[in-house]
């Protein structure tokens, strides 16, 4: 048995962890692929995404191409979309998109509109820098 000293410690390794740069990183690419798993548990295609201001989640979009008949309707766009109406603007600057997989090339001129600041995508946390119109 684990002695409260042991515990308390441990404790607060997991704590500082999750505080980390790395560790923020890896919290919002979880949340977007919970949005992954939405997407398919709705028999839609596996992707997912969320936008983070200051860390701060702000957008969320499961992929709905399959359920809405709409090949434009991307996790990125559907998360871009949802933070432009949760914030009442469509100027996302500072933004991070995190996605489950790079972003499609109409994606990324989505974000790169919005003026999102970053992408972020897949399990291996890959920056893939500015997006690019």
């Amino acid at each position: 048995m684990a002695t409260a000293g042991a515990l308390w410690s441990l404790a607060k390794t997991a704590t500082a962890a999750a505080q980390s740069p790395q560790g923020q990183l890896r919290r919002w690419i979880e949340a977007a692929f919970e949005m992954k798993r939405r997407a398919e548990s709705a028999g839609d295609q596996p992707y997912g995404a969320v936008v983070v201001l200051d860390d701060t989640l702000i957008g969320e979009g499961p992929s709905r191409v399959i359920q809405r008949g709409d090949w434009n309707a991307h996790a990125e766009r559907e998360a871009i979309a949802d933070a432009q109406q949760r914030l009442g603007r469509n100027d996302l600057s500072g933004a991070i998109l995190y996605s489950t997989s790079r972003p499609c090339s109409r994606c990324e001129a989505t974000a790169a509109t919005a003026k999102i600041a970053r992408m972020i995508h897949g399990a291996g946390l890959n920056d893939a820098g500015k997006p690019q119109a």
